[in-house]
């Protein structure tokens, strides 16, 4: 990993200008509506957690996050969405359809951070999406920093939605797409 040296000699990361970009699709059990606060997943029963893997260059190593795109392939729905982000698997709520969780006291010192969506729009493109970028004045808390640890070069995540949505079907696609400069 390239180091430089601060103004009191203490070694700093840099980027390397490395952008990488990870992206997740899961097909939402999405059994019935949605309540603002009710975490997103594959299952009711058994959900996981949203893994963006070999987001990191290496393990135990890490970057800027500076962008992040969500659609789903249902149109005409216009949540607003939160990703919580970890270096290690949360204990949370992973089902999906429950009322979210995250973060869990037990889970604070591997959390690195969350994204906000704006509302997702339905421009006539045949899905629903919802883009977030560094600097777009959103805040949306982009650039976000984060590190992995010494056993993966992932993140995972838990998807929440800040809005009820009535017009979900089972099985409908999210797609979390993360963009980060590596270092």
């Amino acid at each position: 990993m390239p180091e430089l040296f601060d103004h009191g000699g203490r070694p700093t990361r840099i980027a390397i200008g490395n952008l990488k970009t990870v992206s997740v699709t899961k097909a939402l059990a999405a059994a019935g509506d949605y309540a603002a606060g009710d975490v997103m997943s594959e299952s009711a029963s058994a959900g996981t957690a949203w893994t963006f893997s070999a987001i990191a260059r290496e393990n135990n190593a890490g970057g800027h996050i500076v962008k992040a795109i969500a659609f789903c392939q249902t149109t005409a729905l216009t949540p607003a969405l939160t990703l919580f982000l970890f270096h290690t698997l949360p204990t949370s709520e992973l089902d999906d359809n429950k009322a979210n969780t995250a973060v869990l006291w037990a889970d604070k010192d591997n959390f690195i951070g969350s994204i906000n969506f704006p509302a997702m729009e339905d421009l006539g493109t045949g899905i629903s999406q919802s883009i977030a970028v560094a600097d777009s004045g959103d805040t949306n808390n982009l650039p976000l920093a984060f590190e992995t640890t010494e056993t993966t070069d992932d993140l995972f995540g838990v998807v929440v939605t800040r809005d009820a949505i009535t017009g979900e079907s089972a099985n409908m696609n999210l797609m979390i797409s993360l963009t980060a400069e590596q270092w």
